[in-house]
């Protein structure tokens, strides 16, 4: 029998809320309630597993780590870190082909309730996934996000450095999502450990232990909000070589959105859209 949308759309955020949990260790585990409100983990929903492990080797140099959900799901790995979760079950499902981030948050059931309060919606969730609890969202402007409350893998710093180098929302309005997210997620609350919002040249900027982890992006601060602008969550990932991560994705059935010297907007062979960033100099 086959599954229905709510349940299909469960399983996909099993995988992406609890793929970090079979490879973590004990003893270094680390908590969201101490890192709250900062992005945890990131996932790609895509159509062919084998053509997305092509595209994403060939343009990001990642290799591949069986999932527990099956043979439609990998863990993306990047010098032996885990980077993110892919489900290659969109076409199965007719699910959408793209990126999500998720937020580390104390309690998930709060949370949710505080999407709902604001005019957010809730997609599946709060569902529980030993050893935590995750939800798939979106706020008041159709922007797709998760939650996920409890342990997170080993070495969850070095996830940080390794992976995203930070997300960017772009939205119709950067001063209205802050005070959503904000509320929701506890940012610049004052409690250890949150994260802290800085508004920089029109932009909102989210810092977790002083490392950006995420802005808001709406345009110019005079002008009005853009009726046009789709909001959604971009994931940009750290580079050595943001001309040859471009040159690379075309080459394997990609496509370039925009490209500058330090950062480039790809499309993969789905069609789901990633940014790629210069990694910053140690």
């Amino acid at each position: 029998m086959a599954a229905g949308p709510r349940e299909q759309d469960a399983t996909v955020m099993n995988h992406h809320t609890s793929v970090s949990g079979g490879l973590r260790k004990k003893k270094d585990a680390v908590s969201t309630h101490s890192v709250f409100g900062a992005p945890c983990w990131v996932s790609l929903t895509s159509r062919d597993l084998d053509a997305t492990e092509e595209f994403y080797s060939a343009v990001l140099g990642w290799r591949w780590r069986d999932a527990r959900l099956g043979d439609h799901f990998r863990i993306a790995l990047a010098d032996g870190v885990p980077i993110a979760g892919i489900a290659a079950v969109a076409g199965m499902w007719q699910t959408a082909v793209a990126w999500t981030p998720y937020f580390a948050v104390p309690d998930a059931d709060v949370a949710v309730a505080r999407v709902r309060e604001r005019g957010g919606t809730a997609a599946v969730g709060p569902l529980s996934f030993p050893p935590g609890r995750g939800a798939l969202l979106a706020d008041r402007d159709g922007a797709t996000f998760g939650i996920w409350q409890g342990e997170l893998f080993s070495d969850w710093e070095s996830w940080r450095r390794s992976a995203p180098a930070f997300i960017r929302l772009h939205t119709r309005n950067a001063f209205d999502a802050a005070i959503f997210y904000g509320e929701v997620l506890d940012w610049a609350t004052g409690k250890p450990g949150c994260c802290e919002v800085e508004y920089e040249g029109g932009e909102v900027v989210l810092r977790s232990q002083g490392t950006v982890v995420a802005r808001i992006d709406s345009g110019a601060v005079e002008a009005a909000p853009d009726p046009s602008v789709r909001p959604h969550w971009q994931i940009h990932f750290s580079v050595d070589d943001v001309a040859r991560c471009a040159r690379s994705a075309e080459k394997h059935g990609g496509s370039v959105l925009s490209e500058s010297e330090r950062e480039a907007v790809l499309r993969d062979q789905d069609g789901a859209q990633f940014t790629v960033t210069a990694r910053e100099p140690r």
